[in-house]
């Protein structure tokens, strides 16, 4: 009998993967098409048996509202990667942090492990917002999800992976446990305390400044009731530096207070509308800061997009134009924002946009990827490109939304440019050129 074709080995392995990989969150790193029927994606398992990334074949999936389930064999577009998307496709933010972690910080000979890891409560979605101050430069902590008394294995064999060393500012300390999270046996621990979302808050800002060694130049603050609402400022302040603050609807809780005393000269950013964070709140927070102003708009949506173009001096995304990186959560999922921290203050950087179902692009989040959609004169490759990382699997985003949403960002030619390239001008839009932001600029002068 001769031996099986690469073909019929590949399809076979497809039929075998539903139970070999079950519903561990995967990054893809590349496609390949094999033959007419069948097309493979080869993926990288950040939780692969032993603590070792191991590269594996998966099927892709048509797009439809149960993408995931899509028989094997069936043409269609790769729920996990398509040409200008990247999906993160964890059943939980559990999972998803984990797979950031070690995209942002994959194990490499030769190469640095973080000097330490957060972690923070599955059910403390405040704690993830506020952890992510720590996430970008330049303490580059990546921010996993544990339980108060198990620590999920994708958690587990993500720390093994990143295996923080202590080093540096972080004085021996690998992994930090905000309000009581479950840590492994094995890493150096420190533990952050608190009763509440502005206590927890108030603890990372003072860690921040213990390990950073400046003053901020902004502060943002949130509500402490409106998941969807805050999730956008935990990009922001891994891209910045900047702490991130609670406070309610109508009041500004104590440790919120003595934190914005300790940096009175910095900016302050309200982020909300007046539904969430009340104009009494607004002027409470006048009356101990140098200054304040507030961000955002009525709807999750709206709020975050809002947010993305918003510029202020050194203060704000301002994408107004192509050429950028961004990433997309599903609103019920709060403690993805803390997952998609390190993606935002990495790579591409950028802003987290939001969505407020599974099946449906909202049309405010369509008409915003329209208007930075990327284009070219008359070369593409001197072009800008835009790329979007996608929080969560189908049940957060569906693969008929990650289908508009790559061509929404694909790059496209521009009718009656006139003459030249363009160096990144999008649909509409002057010519822009491609740049990523300089993480000193937030980090005050040295």
């Amino acid at each position: 009998m001769s031996a099986p074709r690469p073909i019929e080995r590949a399809a076979e392995r497809l039929r075998e993967l539903p139970n070999r990989l079950g519903t561990k969150g995967l990054i893809a790193t590349g496609v390949g098409l094999l033959a007419a029927l069948v097309v493979v994606l080869v993926v990288t398992d950040p939780f692969g048996g032993g603590g070792k990334t191991e590269t594996r074949v998966v099927t892709i999936a048509v797009a439809t509202d149960n993408a995931q389930q899509a028989p094997v064999g069936t043409l269609g577009f790769p729920l996990v990667a398509t040409r200008n998307t990247t999906r993160i496709s964890g059943p939980d933010p559990t999972a998803d942090a984990a797979a950031a972690a070690l995209a942002t910080h994959p194990p490499a000979p030769g190469v640095k492990p973080p000097q330490a890891a957060i972690v923070v409560p599955d059910d403390d979605w405040q704690a993830g917002i506020a952890a992510s101050v720590l996430v970008g430069p330049p303490t580059r902590m990546p921010v996993l999800i544990s339980g108060e008394s198990s620590v999920p294995d994708a958690t587990a064999q993500a720390l093994t992976q990143l295996n923080p060393s202590g080093a540096g500012t972080s004085g021996g300390i690998s992994v930090y446990s905000a309000g009581g999270a479950a840590v492994p046996s094995g890493f150096h621990g420190g533990e952050l305390h608190g009763n509440s979302a502005a206590e927890i808050a108030d603890q990372f800002d003072q860690l921040r400044q213990r390990l950073m060694k400046r003053e901020p130049e902004h502060t943002v603050v949130v509500s402490s009731d409106e998941p969807g609402y805050a999730m956008p400022a935990a990009a922001w302040a891994a891209r910045s530096g900047d702490p991130v603050l609670f406070a309610g609807r109508n009041d500004v809780p104590a440790p919120t207070l003595a934190a914005l005393r300790r940096h009175a000269a910095a900016a302050v950013y309200v982020l909300g509308p007046e539904s969430v964070i009340s104009k009494a709140v607004v002027s409470q927070i006048g009356r101990v800061s140098a200054s304040v102003q507030r961000v955002g708009a009525s709807g999750v949506v709206q709020n975050a997009l809002s947010f993305a173009r918003y510029t202020d001096g050194t203060f704000g995304w301002n994408l107004n134009d192509p050429g950028h990186g961004m990433e997309l959560a599903n609103s019920d999922r709060p403690l993805d924002a803390a997952a998609a921290a390190a993606l935002a203050s990495s790579g591409k950087w950028g802003p987290l946009l939001l969505t407020d179902s599974a099946d449906t692009l909202p049309p405010e989040l369509r008409g915003f990827l329209l208007d930075i959609k990327p284009g070219y004169a008359t070369d593409p490759t001197r072009a800008a490109y835009n790329h979007i990382w996608l929080m969560g699997d189908a049940t957060a985003i569906g693969g008929e939304v990650q289908a508009e949403i790559d061509e929404l960002a694909e790059l496209a030619p521009i009718a009656n440019a006139g003459q030249g390239t363009s160096a990144g001008g999008g649909i509409g839009q002057p010519p822009a050129v491609e740049s990523e932001p300089n993480p000193t600029q937030q980090q005050g002068k040295k």
